[in-house]
């Protein structure tokens, strides 16, 4: 026997049992997030290295340390997608959408790739689906990504769910509060640990995300962003806290929160849930008002978010159940052709109809009708006739076949 061959660690695979769950996310989001009039995007699962490398920053753990990349048969260096905004951008810029009324609202869900340490709630491949409005300015906009991800949470039923919400101003003022905040882990630079310095002079922000105790010792006395907003930053991130208030969407303000891309500016927030553990988070975003330039279009002011599939359906703690049939066709010898042409008709009348394909007996076949949870079974008898059966009471009756759609959808 040859050696077998699994699946590559940190990926999975989705069985039919869990589909339906998937499924029902997919629809909701689908339902929520195109009633405010998002449409959706798709985009390549790989793209030029250079995008992610300039949009989302050279110095994140996404771009030194997780992106699968590779160079094609022509020497072009090519990753596969990390994450979607970076994305959506460059497909705004490349289809001149900067031309059509903004904002442009967009919606995708994908597969994402990223080298991390495989554990519960993150992959090396997973499923995402996001929002991008791009072309306002307003907290409006911002307000409304934020409360569409509370509407989805709430109507999937997600528990424990919270919402941080922090905002890191505009690049100047962020850019100021970097070296501010450089200049605090150097006097510290001996509390912190060895490994981790050299991190945090690249990206002193990335101290926030630390999970070593030592780290975290000392950046709980840091200066905070929040406490040196002013003018157009600190007007903004009031009316997004007033908005949200309005429409009785409840957070917690957190100064700890930046995000793990380069390219987030004034608002950001994040979903968690305490049903997740340490891997708490459910998805989050922000306004990203430089990174359409960055990549070459016009000056384009915008908003986003993206929330993890894999991590909100173990929130949700579901488990896999395979959808049941409406109706099992059991046929004794002679009528298969006959079970074919019926499950068929079933099936065009919108039932899931099933049927046997293993040349099981009719005993075997009522067996297996019963393995499969069909709710129904109709019987082909070798003589012509045929029999309704309700697979939960046992009870039988005969039946007419011309009129069995009509007799099951009753």
């Amino acid at each position: 026997m040859s050696e077998q061959i699994k699946a590559p660690r940190g990926t999975f695979d989705v069985l039919p049992a869990e589909s339906p769950a998937r499924a029902r996310l997919h629809a909701a989001a689908a339902g929520v997030l195109e009633r405010a009039g998002y449409g959706r995007i798709e985009t390549p699962a790989f793209e030029s290295t250079e995008l992610f490398a300039r949009g989302v920053g050279e110095s994140t753990d996404i771009v030194t340390k997780e992106m699968f990349s590779f160079a094609d048969q022509g020497g072009r260096e090519l990753t596969l997608r990390p994450e979607g905004t970076a994305s959506i951008c460059r497909a705004y810029v490349e289809h001149g959408m900067h031309k059509l009324p903004q904002p442009v609202k967009l919606w995708y869900l994908g597969a994402f790739f990223r080298h991390e340490r495989p554990q519960a709630g993150r992959f090396r491949q997973f499923a995402q689906l996001g929002l991008e409005a791009l072309g306002t300015e307003e907290p409006l906009a911002d307000a409304e990504a934020i409360i569409l991800l509370d509407e989805l949470l709430r109507e999937l039923g997600v528990p424990g769910v919270r919402l941080r919400l922090g905002s890191l101003g505009s690049r100047a003022t962020r850019a100021a509060y970097r070296e501010e905040l450089l200049a605090y882990l150097r006097e510290h630079r001996d509390e912190l640990p060895a490994e981790a310095r050299e991190r945090f002079e690249r990206n002193p922000l990335r101290a926030f995300d630390a999970d070593d105790e030592r780290t975290r010792a000392v950046i709980a006395e840091a200066p905070r962003l929040l406490d040196r907003l002013d003018g157009e930053d600190s007007e903004h991130f009031e009316a997004v806290k007033s908005l949200l208030d309005q429409a009785g969407v409840a957070y917690e303000l957190d100064g700890t929160l930046v995000r793990g891309l380069d390219y987030y500016t004034r608002t950001v927030f994040e979903f968690i849930s305490d049903e997740l553990g340490a891997q708490s988070a459910l998805g989050g975003g922000g306004r990203y008002d430089g990174l359409v330039e960055e990549l070459g279009g016009p000056p384009t002011p915008a908003v986003g978010w993206a929330a993890g599939v894999e991590r909100i359906l173990l929130a949700l703690g579901e488990e896999p159940a395979a959808p049941a049939a409406d109706v099992f066709v059991a046929a004794a010898d002679g009528e298969r052709a006959r079970a074919l042409a019926l499950a068929t008709e079933l099936r065009q009348a919108g039932m899931r109809a099933e049927l046997d394909l293993a040349g099981r007996s009719l005993k075997g076949q009522m067996k297996h009708a019963d393995r499969l949870g069909a709710r129904h079974a109709v019987i082909l008898e070798g003589d012509g006739s045929a029999q309704l059966r309700d697979m939960a009471s046992g009870e039988q009756r005969g039946l007419d076949l011309a009129r069995v759609a009509e007799e099951l959808s009753r």
